[in-house]
């Protein structure tokens, strides 16, 4: 969702990413259905470890902003070209239980 987002944001004058610490490996689709709302670009996306943004042949960020509350205690992986970091907290959304209705 915050890679849709930001890219749309960003209009084309930056290119945006989003990894986890722990991906499930799926798309909350839940999250897909609201990037797809307000008419965001889902093509591409997918659940990926922010481990691959610490390669070497990974495109290098000037910024790293994790989100989620349990990121903010984590040890991240060494970022090429050391960005400038930070934290936006937010309880991460695909812990949240409940029906479909709730998780709306």
């Amino acid at each position: 969702m915050a890679e849709a987002l930001f890219s749309a944001l960003g209009k084309g004058r930056f290119q945006a990413f989003s990894a986890g610490s722990h991906p499930s490996g799926t798309i909350n689709p839940f999250a897909v259905e609201r990037c797809e709302a307000p008419d965001y670009d889902t093509a591409g996306l997918r659940s990926k470890s922010w481990d691959e943004f610490g390669k070497p042949d990974a495109p290098q960020m000037d910024f790293v902003i994790t989100g989620c509350d349990q990121a903010a205690g984590e040890v991240c992986t060494i970022w090429p070209g050391k960005p400038i970091t930070a934290h936006w907290g937010f309880e991460d959304p695909a812990a949240f239980i409940g029906t479909d209705d709730e998780q709306h």
